[in-house]
């Protein structure tokens, strides 16, 4: 567990913190807090009030792709690409178990309402299910065709929905007695595949989400399809219901968040802001507000009343706590201006201070002269531990140049490049400026060498 402080105030309510898309968010039951989970292979635990981030989790070896509630809101059950769950004790960030299993990526989880059984859906085309209490495996739900990409809970706790790449919904009845779920039925009618479900109040109805660009309402006591729900330009990534069953938020691969009357099958608004796509999606317990998660790193928080975001910032103004403002760095060189603006995007996973914190990424002080994976207090991925690159200005133009998947493959920095040369040598200089003083390099391998060579 690492702090992590980024500013933000009740005018403020962007959760800016993650280096990567984010995709999975879920709100305590208390509304106080909420839990994001990002490509970054990190989850950050955020004070709503404040939009402060109190909490980075980042044991993962992959991206995580989803996060849900466990014990009442004191524990979060984290989904990754590296093929595991993790479960995490919220209030001390400590990783209290691994779920081992799937054998590929983890790309949805669900925890039952008395939080005693977890469900996750995996590319290897299996659904799993997990005793939490006795922190085991229990059933293999191997039934679908292909990838299973989400499952959900009933609210009662007695039913299992799994969607999958094969463009079926399968309902499942769960047993009591920990026996295997029994198969009731498998619902068709998406055109491709299935991206999220969510039941209604009273379960007696539930809507899912597809690559076909449509939400569909089904009557799950006879496998109806009642309603096919049109207002997205692309695949529809995630959908969600409001506590009280009125209305459904869905978001997709078109970077809007559309808000529905569920019994009037309409649009009541349609929410505009992320302008990348939306992965995932959260009303607060007492339904007046929204989060949607995004690939443009951010979460945003929107007052469903108002119908618009709560207090939206300039992404591209300001800087996070401990930054030095783009254009009032002390002794700029002539070109600072445009390496600091290059570097906002970094500003959310790196400081650059002495006094700066480890956020989704390792601080940036003192990285000239320094060993790759070396940080205290961070942690790295296996590809970094060890590294030899010694960071310097031709380390870091080449990474990103060829790009971290190539320089650095298998390290948790999100995959970006730079390919004007010109543009990164104004972010060097810039890092040279605000990052403090060259570390020694005596004994160090040649700069050039190359991580695993």
């Amino acid at each position: 567990m690492l702090p992590l402080i980024v500013a933000g105030t009740a005018a403020q309510a962007e959760l800016r913190g993650h280096g990567g898309f984010v995709k999975g968010v879920a709100v305590l039951p208390d509304g106080s807090r909420a839990v994001t989970a990002s490509f970054d292979y990190s989850l950050i635990v955020w004070d709503l009030a404040s939009q402060r981030a109190l909490q980075v989790l980042n044991d993962h070896e992959g991206a995580v792709n989803a996060v849900a509630l466990a014990g009442e809101g004191r524990q979060a059950l984290s989904a990754s690409d590296d093929g595991t769950l993790r479960l995490w004790d919220l209030q001390s960030g400590r990783l209290e178990h691994v779920f081992e299993g799937h054998q590929g990526k983890v790309a949805a989880v669900a925890v039952a309402p008395d939080g005693r059984l977890a469900a996750s859906a995996g590319w290897d085309q299996t659904v799993r299910l997990w005793d939490l209490t006795r922190r085991q495996a229990t059933h293999v739900l191997d039934e679908h065709r292909s990838n299973v990409n989400s499952v959900a809970f009933s609210r009662d706790g007695r039913y299992l929905l799994t969607g999958s790449y094969d463009s079926s919904i399968r309902l499942w009845s769960l047993s009591a007695d920990g026996q295997r779920p029994e198969l009731l039925r498998v619902m068709e009618g998406h055109d491709f595949g299935v991206n999220a479900l969510s039941f209604l109040p009273g379960d007696q109805y539930a809507l899912s989400a597809s690559v076909d660009e449509t939400v569909r309402l089904w009557d799950l006591a006879t496998g109806d399809q009642l309603a096919v729900l049109r207002g997205h330009d692309g695949p529809v990534f995630a959908v969600s219901v409001s506590p009280d069953g009125r209305f459904a938020a869905s978001a997709g691969v078109d970077g809007t968040v559309n808000l529905w009357n569920i019994e009037g099958r309409r649009i009541v608004t349609s929410l505009t802001g992320h302008r990348q796509p939306v992965w995932a999606l959260a009303f607060t317990p007492d339904g007046r507000q929204l989060l949607s998660a995004g690939a443009d790193s951010v979460t945003r928080l929107w007052d469903l009343e108002a119908r618009s975001e709560i207090g939206p910032s300039d992404a591209g103004e300001g800087a996070a706590e401990g930054e030095p403002a783009v254009a009032a760095a002390s002794g700029a060189v002539e070109h600072s201006s445009r390496g600091a603006k290059l570097f906002r995007t970094c500003v959310a996973c790196h400081t650059t201070t002495a006094d700066g914190a480890n956020r989704a990424g390792p601080t940036l002080f003192g990285v000239f002269g320094r060993r790759a994976g070396t940080v205290e207090g961070y942690n790295y991925s296996a590809a970094l531990r060890g590294s030899s690159i010694i960071w310097s200005a031709e380390t870091i133009d080449r990474l990103f140049d060829e790009g971290p998947d190539r320089y650095t493959p298998g390290s948790k920095m999100p995959l970006q490049r730079m390919p004007s040369a010109e543009d990164r040598a104004e972010l060097i200089a810039y890092l040279k400026q605000v990052t403090g003083p060259a570390q020694p390099t005596t004994g160090a391998e040649p700069v050039q060498e190359r991580l695993g060579q």
